[in-house]
Order: C-alpha cells, then sequence, then structure tokens
C-alpha cells in the first residue's frame, strides 16, 4: 500500500494469505518530501509514493508478483500515457522491472498508508 500527501510519502509492505484474507504487515517505510516535491501533482506524488516503496522493498519484491494498492484510480492511465512528462517517464521505466499490477483502493480502506503520510512535522528545524 501506498500514499502521498502533501509533505510525506509512504509505504506498507505486506504479504496476503489468500483473496479476502487479511493482510499481514512485514514492514513499514516513510519519508517526508523536499520542498521540490511538495510542489507536483497530486498524480505525481502518487506516483513517487510507488517509486518510494519499490526502491525501499527492492530486495523483498524483485522476482515477486506484485499488487500495489493505491487511493489514487489515475495512476494506471498515467503509465499508458505516452506523451507523459521526462520525469513520470523515466519513473515508469523503473517500474517496468517490477512484475507490477496497480489496483485501487479507496482512501477509506488504505488506512495505514493514508495514516503515515498524513503525520505533519514543523517544518522548522528544531536546535539540537
Amino acid at each position: 500500500m501506498c500514499d502521498a500527501s502533501n509533505s510525506a510519502l509512504e509505504a506498507v509492505l505486506g504479504q496476503g494469505a489468500g483473496v479476502n484474507q487479511p493482510t499481514h504487515v512485514i514492514s513499514y517505510a516513510s519519508r517526508t518530501m523536499d520542498p521540490a516535491q511538495q510542489n507536483y501533482t497530486t498524480i505525481e506524488k502518487e506516483l513517487l509514493a510507488i517509486v518510494f516503496a519499490l526502491d525501499k522493498f527492492r530486495s523483498y519484491l524483485l522476482g515477486s508478483k506484485i499488487v500495489v494498492f493505491s487511493d489514487h484510480a489515475a495512476l494506471r492511465y498515467l503509465l499508458k500515457k505516452p506523451d507523459a512528462k521526462p520525469r513520470l517517464i523515466r519513473w515508469m521505466l523503473l517500474l517496468q522491472e517490477f512484475n507490477l499490477e496497480i489496483r485501487d483502493k479507496k482512501g477509506a480502506e488504505n488506512s495505514i498508508a493514508n495514516h503515515l503520510s498524513s503525520i505533519e512535522r514543523e517544518s522548522e528545524q528544531l536546535p539540537i
């Protein structure tokens, strides 16, 4: 499961026991976005979250069938768009390394991913 907010990316690596069975969490990952990434469009942020997750969990995922749950349905169509921005094309090339399927998951059903990506942090750094 992947999600992006205005300032953070989040990913949850899980393994399902079967159809309609609960997913067992293996690992969580999150990070804040730099100021340039915060200016990305929503769909770019969601795709960045997927790229972040695949990079973070790469050693677990190579050679396996991967189902990515995202709450942004337009991602599936973006991956087939021939005239995308160069940044998106680079990311799509990275995604081709994996046996990947993107499925829609409503925000309410993607609660773990939504929760971790929406944690707000102070923008100014605190002294040590």
